[in-house]
């Protein structure tokens, strides 16, 4: 039985997997990962620097006596709009992201999108002093450019990614979302503790311009165009996914198939169900510590980013288990999504609703951060997906679920505002059941409709079988010659006799 090389073996790179730097494709994951890092320090910073921004203040005045001000008087509910501002733009472009990144190059997309964020990511601090309704458009500009970095990231996968090493690519990628998360929660308290809330949006603009440039330096479209990959891990690439150098993909999605596919649509309710409870978190956790666990603005922010550092890290064992389990032949791709997916938001669910039951700083931060550190393993289940279904839909797949998916972002902190309009805890509990009743939707549907087979719609499917049509066609051909060869034998072996 034919066995499948490894990666040390199977690319031809004579060194360990952890130097990376000496696999042009693990080059392009690690500024993935730095892109993604600034897709989420770029989207949650807002979420710590609205604490400073509108909580009391004591100030001194000139007579001696001292008072409370902010400096902005916004209403909870008005926050949750300008929380939720951000999804407004973001819901515009995923698919827009996956259809015109096969035409330019994921690799291009994806710089500028983060690119521009983080030009005006700088420009927030005008944004706001100028009024709410000026914020809330630069807010909306940002989801705009931001909107089409996952689905074009498939792209790029597509077009670097083996299939056997698709979900520890992703996944190592993707936890740069979760790492970026974990350093700007934190420190977006620290800097507006230390420097004020402008400079939250000016420290982490400067850092997503930097990554721009690197970006678009060293990432390439495709092995073939890359100057800097070595001949054999070129080939390498190329041969996983049945291409050859030079070959010209002109991409015509079959919307049809797309459209009407079962396991595409369990994958949009899968990628809607973890996106809910994870961008409830994302955009609410700071205000929940501080109304409701009465935590100062400071810890507020390093208590965040625990949950997302124990993602962050979980994404990675998720990513390598996942592949070493279709690898050995323990798991088949369908039941590697379906498992690590279905096992999670089952895990979610129930730590959702213990930590909301319950209610106590220690045992509820705990049952966040378990409920949110497992989400990696669903991460190598949906999000992952796509490239299963058809590798060169990928990123339209991506844009079509991701479009889905920015719902919750946009409808969770307007909800979440008006629910928690007293600060009381039996409201931040309503929150949390409801996060975790969509979870267990998202787990029964994606366990019965999922698949990680290459859909029969496809292109990859439909070119096969035109293929197997052209070589029918080529040996019926050739079959009367073949027959009449052998009658031509049979006469000479009578003659003989």
């Amino acid at each position: 039985m034919e066995t499948k090389p490894s990666i040390t073996e199977g690319d031809g790179i004579e060194a360990p997997l952890w130097m990376f730097w000496k696999r042009r494709r693990y080059i392009v994951v690690f500024m993935a990962f730095l892109g993604f890092f600034n897709v989420y320090s770029l989207r949650v910073n807002l979420s710590v620097a609205i604490v400073a921004m509108t909580e009391n203040r004591t100030v001194q005045y000139d007579n001696g006596t001292i008072g409370y001000e902010q400096y902005f008087d916004w209403s909870s509910s008005l926050q949750g709009y300008v929380l939720s501002s951000f999804f407004y733009g973001y819901i515009c472009t995923p698919f827009l992201g996956g259809f015109i990144s096969n035409r330019f190059g994921g690799n291009y997309v994806f710089g500028v999108g983060i690119g521009t964020t983080a030009v005006l990511t700088l420009l927030t601090p005008l944004a706001a002093k100028a009024g709410v309704a000026v914020l809330l458009a630069v807010r909306i500009v940002e989801g705009i450019f931001e909107g089409v970095t996952f689905p074009c990231i498939h792209a790029v996968w597509s077009r670097w990614a083996p299939p056997i090493e698709r979900s520890r690519m992703a996944s190592i990628a993707f936890a740069g979302n979760y790492a970026g998360t974990v350093v700007a929660m934190p420190m977006s308290g620290v800097l507006a503790n230390a420097w004020g809330w402008e400079s939250v949006f000016y420290v982490f603009g400067v850092i997503g311009c930097v990554w721009f440039v690197a970006w678009m330096y060293f990432v390439k479209t495709s092995p073939e165009v890359d100057k800097w990959i070595e001949p054999r891990e070129k080939e390498y690439i190329l041969e996983s996914l049945g291409r050859t150098e030079g070959e010209t993909q002109k991409v015509r999605h079959p919307w049809k198939g797309i459209l009407t596919s079962i396991p595409v649509w369990a994958l949009v309710v899968s990628h809607f169900s973890e996106n809910w409870g994870f961008y409830t978190l994302l955009t609410q956790l700071p205000t929940f510590l501080k109304d409701a666990m009465h935590f100062e603005l400071e810890k507020t922010g390093f208590i965040s980013a625990v949950p997302y550092l124990v993602m962050g890290i979980l994404l990675f064992v998720s990513g390598i288990l996942a592949d070493w389990c279709q690898e050995k032949g323990f798991l088949t791709t369908t039941q590697v999504r379906r498992y690590f997916n279905c096992g999670a938001f089952l895990a979610q669910t129930v730590f959702m609703i213990v930590g909301a039951f319950i209610l106590e700083p220690g045992p509820t931060i705990t049952c966040i951060t378990i409920a949110v550190g497992l989400g990696a393993f669903a991460w190598s289940g949906f999000a992952v997906n796509h490239l299963d279904l058809s590798p060169k839909s990928a990123g339209v797949l991506m844009g079509i679920s991701n479009t889905f998916a920015t719902i919750p972002g946009i409808v969770s902190p307007i909800i979440t505002g008006y629910i928690t309009s007293n600060k009381e805890e039996n409201e931040w509990k309503t929150v949390f059941y409801i996060a975790a009743g969509i979870y267990l939707v998202g787990c029964v549907v994606y366990w019965f409709f999922a698949s990680g087979e290459l859909q029969p719609w496809s292109i990859e499917a439909q070119e096969r079988r035109e293929l197997e049509k052209q070589t029918a066609a080529e040996n019926k051909q050739q079959l009367p010659g073949i027959e009449q060869l052998a009658y031509w034998n049979k006469v000479n072996v009578e003659d003989e006799m």
